[in-house]
């Protein structure tokens, strides 16, 4: 299997298979990706940082995207990120499943990212079931958040510190705890009180 049929595969929903071709595929990916965000991890320049990640993805960055290392990644071929993006240290995506993040979002430390969830039959425990995670513009993930498999967060939301999101978030809605839940809406252009 190739690249490209594998992120078609994903996109709708296909269940992986644990020891299928597209298991195996993950697998090398993963490989690459632990050789490039070590050399990510290993670099203070945001250009190079830049540069490397572009590899990474195998997309193009913009200039306005930082990250802060470390940042590890499972996959790394299935991640999209906008203008203006920033990811804070300690980041970890699991993007088999793909994650979007628009522009101006930032990301905070030890934020997880995770677009898989295993077989519930013991029997078929390893076969995973891929769901993506779409970011809008303008949010903010606090730091040590959790976002589960196919969650869409809307544009100008705030998940606060420490949330374990497992369904969508509106546009300009702050949640918190464990699950995460409203806390309050954000009144665009008001000052935080």
């Amino acid at each position: 299997m190739e690249l490209a049929e594998y992120l078609d595969f994903v996109k709708v929903g296909n269940r992986i298979v644990g020891g299928s071709e597209a298991h195996q595929l993950m697998h090398r990916a993963a490989r690459e990706a632990m050789e490039l965000t070590k050399q990510i991890n290993a670099s203070c320049d945001q250009g190079e940082i830049r540069e490397l990640f572009a590899q990474l993805t195998g997309k193009p960055v913009d200039e306005t995207f930082a990250i802060f290392p470390p940042f590890s990644t499972d996959f790394g071929k299935n991640i999209t990120v906008g203008p203006g993006v920033f990811i804070n240290a300690g980041c970890r995506f699991q993007d088999q499943g793909g994650i979007t993040i628009e522009a101006g979002s930032l990301i905070g430390h030890n934020v997880v990212l995770a677009t898989l969830n295993h077989e519930m039959d013991p029997q078929h425990r390893s076969d995973m079931h891929p769901a993506p995670i779409h970011i809008g513009k303008r949010v903010w993930i606090g730091a040590n958040a959790t976002v589960c498999p196919g969650v869409t967060i809307g544009d100008g939301a705030v998940v606060a510190a420490g949330a374990v999101v497992t369904r969508d978030v509106p546009a300009n809605i702050v949640v918190g705890g464990v699950p995460a839940r409203l806390l309050r809406t954000i009144s665009e252009g008001q000052p935080e009180t």
